[in-house]
């Protein structure tokens, strides 16, 4: 059997225990499920495609943020006990379950949408804008791309516990791309967006971002990208 401690209630609240059978190949969120269909039905949880696509499973298994549809049991609770909690840095809405919109409103804030531009006409080959997909701006556009939002790296993130208008490293890792995607047409704009005292100079570089991240991106080297890009524009008159 596994002793599963899991958060009930929002800010104020505390660890229940529960008592699950274990099995081979048993996910964490199998033990979440479990719970809510077997012992618990008031428990609330976030899910969505049970394999690794979504992100919305992301929850706190034993101090570590994770997806809990890709962490095996016997990867984490090797003394048959688990701990599961929601995501830190964010509003808890029950149990489980987090509130993503000030995470989502960090990303429009560091001008996470892509803006189109109309590319000169030497540069557009029926009625699309060519893009050399080795050139350096592309390779870094497509280093940090993969990103699906999950959460994990802000709830990772020290800066973010310290310094709650930080951007994050998600919002960050998202306007770097764009910075680099030649078919965008903000330019400037978001430099100015995400080099404020919220943005990407508050990055500590303790690389937690990195390390946790479930699609094994780099956050950090995103920010790194964005304190240079920000530097070089300020130097050249350009924020």
């Amino acid at each position: 059997m596994l002793d599963v401690a899991v958060w009930r209630g929002t800010t104020e609240g505390s660890f229940e225990h529960f008592d699950v059978p274990r099995s081979d190949s048993q996910t964490v969120l199998d033990v979440v499920t479990y719970i809510q269909r077997h012992l618990d039905t008031t428990l609330a949880y976030r899910f969505s495609c049970r394999v690794g696509v979504c992100g919305s499973c992301a929850m706190k298994v034993n101090g570590v943020a994770r997806w809990t549809c890709r962490t095996h049991v016997s990867s984490v609770a090797g003394d048959g006990h688990l701990e599961i909690a929601p995501l830190d840095h964010l509003p808890r809405l029950r149990d489980l379950v987090c509130d993503m919109t000030p995470f989502f409103e960090k990303w429009t804030r560091a001008g996470g949408a892509f803006v189109p531009f109309e590319p000169p006409e030497t540069t557009v080959k029926r009625g699309f804008a060519a893009i050399d997909p080795l050139s350096q701006k592309r390779l870094e556009a497509e280093a940090g791309i993969e990103c699906i939002g999950c959460g994990v790296c802000y709830s990772e993130c020290d800066t973010v516990g310290r310094l709650p208008e930080y951007l994050g490293p998600a919002a960050l890792n998202r306007a770097w791309t764009l910075t680099n995607d030649e078919r965008d047409g903000r330019g400037a704009s978001r430099l100015r967006a995400v080099a404020g005292d919220a943005g990407c100079h508050s990055c500590h570089t303790q690389m937690s971002c990195s390390e946790r991240c479930p699609k094994r991106l780099t956050p950090a080297a995103s920010i790194a990208g964005l304190k240079r890009a920000s530097a070089l524009a300020a130097l050249r008159g350009k924020l």
